[in-house]
């Protein structure tokens, strides 16, 4: 357990931050906000297979890292299970890059499984810190409740919306994101 004078403390400095690095937020903010905007009006199947692209080169980058590393470090506990789910990396990366247009069926449900988890934890969070973030809080309960909202249309359009849902959606939640942390960052100023 943590002293009640080291959260307080804690709290005292979380506020003081934020105000003093208000201008990085508000940055953040806007570029959230113009890169949910180029993902909305652009090409939301462009941006589903620019994004289906991206993760199947994260996949397989990071699967070739962790099969070096699981093999440099044979010695330690665990070989097997690195070794695998390294191997699996690999293979989830080979099948998005070999089929991204297929890929993006199965990213749409996993994108609508993300959007649920975060707009739980978001709003958890918001509830379990408003005091410390004073009128700010609302604005991430905000954008956790737009999070459930955008899940459930992933996946009650599936499997039509596989072809725009992960573009448009990942485009709308920079956007909110974006706005979240503005509405932040100019709050932070004022106080």
């Amino acid at each position: 357990m943590t002293p009640p004078q080291d959260v307080t403390k804690l709290q005292s400095e979380m506020r003081a931050a934020v105000r003093q690095h208000w201008k990085a937020f508000l940055i953040e903010g806007i570029l959230l906000m113009i890169l949910g905007l180029a993902a909305i009006i652009v090409s939301p199947p462009l941006a589903s297979l620019a994004v289906t692209i991206f993760l199947g080169w994260m996949f397989l980058i990071s699967g070739i890292a962790g099969l070096a590393l699981t093999f440099w470090a044979r010695q330690m506990p665990g070989f097997w299970w690195s070794l695998i789910s390294a191997a699996l990396a690999v293979a989830a990366g080979i099948i998005l890059l070999a089929q991204p247009v297929q890929g993006t069926l199965t990213l749409t449900i996993v994108v609508g499984a993300y959007f649920l988890a975060e707009g739980v934890a978001t709003i958890m969070y918001a509830l379990e810190h408003r005091r410390e973030l004073s009128e700010r809080w609302s604005w991430m309960l905000f954008a956790g409740i737009l999070d459930i909202l955008i899940a459930a249309m992933i996946i009650t359009g599936l499997p039509g919306s596989a072809e725009w849902a992960i573009g448009l959606l990942v485009g709308i939640h920079l956007l909110c994101g974006g706005a979240s942390l503005i509405g932040t960052a100019l709050a932070a100023r004022q106080s």
